[in-house]
This record gives structure tokens, C-alpha cells and sequence, in this order.
């Protein structure tokens, strides 16, 4: 069994429950029983396969509703088995992604055709209220920390109401450190990543008009106090070993505030930490945020390249991409021996057969470690899906994986997009190609991705993706 986190009540300012919220809890002659859920997709195209995240948000819902309900954790990603019978428990809650609504959908029916009380949380149920309330009790809009309060009390009153939404958000020195030991003390708990997710701020004041993150975090900037932040990290790296604790942080846009990040990264200079993060551009062509980076122990940045197209970049309101920048954000990144994990998209409608070729180019002279491409996928209640929606082609949200084809660009018919889709994963993740990006780079986790993509991308073919 994991040791559980002792030291979330001593290195974490403490979510102020209420001393009436408590002690309604304990005047209940028996704990209500709660369990969460966190569904599998069905998608083919390697989510949710292998070694998987441990779920960051569903283990802060357990830390909070531990402090007053017996709490289960389910993970049906490591093989947990969602039961067909939930006699046993009073709340069925359930974290929803777009490509595992309809899983989550049917789970919510089915316990509220056994009287529990269904909630749906997370970036669907945000994004698409109504549609999730149909199969749910409550639906919690955004995150759960600054609404849980009111949700708690009226679990315990049996007064349940449809919508639980925060008038402002609370500021993250309230947020409880997360109790680990929900995934950790799981049977399953061998199949999680060994890379440990940490998170520092919440929010991105960017709002590029594909993304679900305004809306669920809200466009202001939050931050955890950095030692709070260091405390977590330490706990983990004394649990582990120092040399075993790697990190990554789930923080949208980990960089936008350059002080606070800089000086994160020196504390972690201090602590001797390993992470990675998914990070934007808008600092990186400095030199020296590379430079502290590198320092701090970063491995790998995870990076939106997004597009080699100016006009692409400029319809997403991708202000912080400029095609200039590019290469000197690689190689600031490269010499100071972080690896890039780059994320590409197609099937804008400014895209063409070029766009195909000038990004395979651009990975394979700048060598990047770890290419990821994805077909554009407008998410329901972004601003981007309501501009698209009378030409997206279906609605299945088990396809809703930025694996599938959704509309056809203007200058690209559907089949040629596909085509080339294909053609250029299977160029870059060929074994010459492998070997010309990492010839010379550690022999670590992202060599064996590669292997894997390797092998995955050798089986492609249009029709997938359709």
C-alpha cells in the first residue's frame, strides 16, 4: 500500500469547509458514500492506452469530499471496472471528457435509474449544460473548488440543485494540496505514468478561440504560493527517491507570468527536480528562460507549434506563435538539452498539400523529438465550434478525439487532407527519420515513444480517421 499524504493539512493552506458544514456532516449517523469515476474512451487512436496520467482533478474531488463522505476512486483507464450495481453508494460522480460523454452518459443514466444522486463534472458537462443535465442530477460548471461548498451542503440536506456554477472563482492559495493516495492505494495503481502531475496556476488569459480553457478556468491568472508548490514536489521526491520523482504540470500556460514562473524554476533549481510542462511561446525565444529552464531540471517542453501557416495562425487568435520565433525556440531549448514534444494541427481552411510538406521540414532540420499531429477538432461551446458547426460532419463524440475527420478545409478536399495526414506521420516516424531527429539525444522515455509511434503509424491509413 502507498503511504498516504500526511502533509497536505502542513504544507497547504487548508479549504476552509465551515465549522457548520462539518459538523452537519457529523451529525449524519452514517457517512454518505461517494464514488467517482473516471471513464474510459473508446477512441482507437492511442488515448487512454498504455500507461496513463494519474487523473490530477478527480483526486482533488476526492480530497475535498474525503474531509466529509467515505470516498471510492475508480479508474477505468487502468482497468478499474465501473459496477453495473451502485446499492453501495449514495453520489455517482463522474469527470467527462467530449470523447467519453457518451460512456459517461450512460453510466449517469443508469444510477439515476437506481436513485443515486449523479453529478457530471468537467469540460463537457461545462461546455454542453443542457445536453449533459439529461442524464445527471447536478452538472458543476468549471472546477469544482470554488462551488464545492454549496454542493457538499446540499448533498448532505438532500436538497440538490441542477447547476452548481461559481460567481467568482477562488484564488488558488485556497486550493487543498491533493491527497495522492486515492490513485496511489489503488490495485490498478502500477498502470499510472510514472511521472507524477503537479499544478501551479490555473487560467489563460489568451483565449484562442479553440480552446475550452477560458471557460473552464477562466481567463484571469491564478497561482499557488511556489512553496507550496516545492512542498508538493518534495513530499513526492521523499516518497520516491529523487532520482525516480519526475513531474508534469497540468498548468495550461505555466509561463504567462515570467516573474512567477522564473522564480518556480529557481526554487526547483534548489530542490534538484525533474519535470515537464506544456508551455507557450511567448517567452521561450529569450534565451535565458531557456537557460533557468534547463537548470531547473526540465526534460521536455510540450509545445503548440500548431501551424507553419501565418494565415492559420492568425484565424486561431494565436498571437504568442510567430513563425519568426520558431527555430530560436528550439534551439535556445536544445542547448540547454530539453527535448520538445511539438503539437501540429491540420485541416484549417487555409491548409494545403504545402502546409504538409513545410512542416515535415521544419521537424526533421529542427529535430524534434517528439511530433504529435492531430486533425482540427472545434469543441462544443468554444467560439470556434459555433463558427464551424454547419459544416462539421457528425456529432459522435466518441470521435471527438482530434483524431477524426470533421469538415473539409476550403482548400483541401477531405480525401487529400487524410492522404497526406498519413504520408507525413509515416515520414516522420519512419526509422531513418527517427534516427536523424534523436541520433545523439539520451536514451529515456521519449526514444521509447518514438519506437512506439514507430510501430502505430506503420498501420495508418485514411479510413481511420473518418
Amino acid at each position: 500500500m502507498a503511504e498516504k499524504n500526511t502533509r497536505n493539512t502542513e504544507t497547504t493552506l487548508h479549504t476552509d469547509l465551515g465549522a457548520s458544514l462539518i459538523q452537519l456532516a457529523a451529525e449524519k449517523k452514517n457517512k454518505k458514500k461517494w464514488l467517482l469515476i473516471q471513464p474510459k474512451s473508446s477512441t482507437s487512436m492511442m488515448v487512454d492506452s498504455g500507461s496513463v496520467s494519474m487523473p490530477l482533478n478527480l483526486i482533488m474531488v476526492a480530497t475535498l469530499a474525503g474531509e466529509l463522505f467515505d470516498v471510492t476512486l475508480i479508474d477505468e483507464r487502468t482497468g478499474d471496472q465501473v459496477p453495473e450495481d451502485f446499492s453501495a453508494y449514495d453520489v455517482v460522480a463522474v469527470t467527462v471528457r467530449t470523447l467519453n460523454a457518451s460512456k459517461a452518459y450512460r453510466i449517469g443514466d443508469r444510477a439515476l435509474a437506481q436513485k443515486k444522486i449523479v453529478v457530471l463534472g468537467g469540460v463537457h458537462p461545462t461546455m454542453m449544460q443542457e445536453e449533459a443535465s439529461g442524464h445527471c442530477t447536478s452538472v458543476v460548471y468549471g472546477e469544482v473548488e470554488s462551488v464545492w461548498n454549496d454542493l457538499a451542503r446540499d448533498i448532505l440536506q438532500g436538497t440538490m440543485k441542477p447547476l452548481y456554477r461559481a460567481d467568482e472563482l477562488q484564488p488558488m492559495t485556497a486550493m487543498q494540496g491533493p491527497d495522492f493516495s486515492y490513485a496511489l492505494n489503488s490495485g490498478n495503481a502500477d498502470k499510472y505514468s510514472s511521472r507524477i502531475p503537479v499544478l501551479a496556476t490555473k487560467g489563460c488569459p489568451v483565449g484562442c478561440n479553440f480552446c475550452t480553457t477560458p471557460t473552464i478556468y477562466g481567463k484571469s491568472y491564478r497561482y499557488r504560493e511556489i512553496d507550496l508548490v516545492l512542498d508538493e514536489m518534495q513530499y513526492h521526491q521523499e516518497r520516491l527517491g529523487k532520482k525516480k520523482a519526475t513531474f508534469s504540470f497540468m498548468d495550461d500556460n505555466i509561463s504567462f507570468r515570467p516573474r512567477y514562473f522564473t522564480e518556480l524554476l529557481e526554487g526547483m533549481s534548489r530542490i534538484d527536480a525533474r519535470w515537464n510542462a506544456n508551455i507557450s511561446m511567448n517567452f521561450l525565444h529569450k534565451p535565458e528562460v531557456a537557460e533557468i529552464a534547463g537548470r531547473s531540471g526540465c526534460e521536455l517542453m510540450s509545445i503548440g507549434f500548431e501551424s507553419l501557416n501565418p494565415d492559420t495562425l492568425k484565424s486561431m487568435n494565436k498571437g504568442a506563435n510567430r513563425l519568426q520565433n520558431y527555430s530560436t525556440v528550439v534551439d535556445n531549448l536544445h542547448r540547454n538539452d530539453i527535448a520538445i514534444q511539438g503539437y501540429f494541427m491540420f485541416g484549417f481552411d487555409d491548409d494545403s498539400e504545402k502546409s504538409f510538406q513545410a512542416t515535415y521540414d521544419f521537424i526533421m532540420q529542427n529535430r524534434i523529438e517528439f511530433p504529435v499531429f492531430s486533425l482540427v477538432t472545434p469543441f462544443p461551446g468554444t467560439p470556434y465550434y459555433e463558427e464551424m458547426k454547419p459544416r462539421i460532419r457528425h456529432f459522435d463524440w466518441d470521435k471527438y478525439d482530434t483524431y477524426h475527420f470533421m469538415f473539409e478545409p476550403r482548400k483541401m478536399q477531405g480525401e487529400k487532407l487524410l492522404e497526406n495526414f498519413v504520408k507525413l506521420q509515416k515520414e516522420v516516424y519512419k526509422g531513418t527519420s527517427i534516427i536523424k531527429r534523436m541520433q545523439g539525444k539520451p536514451l529515456n522515455w521519449v526514444w521509447l515513444a518514438n519506437l512506439k509511434m514507430h510501430a502505430f503509424t506503420r498501420k495508418l491509413n485514411p479510413g481511420m480517421y473518418l
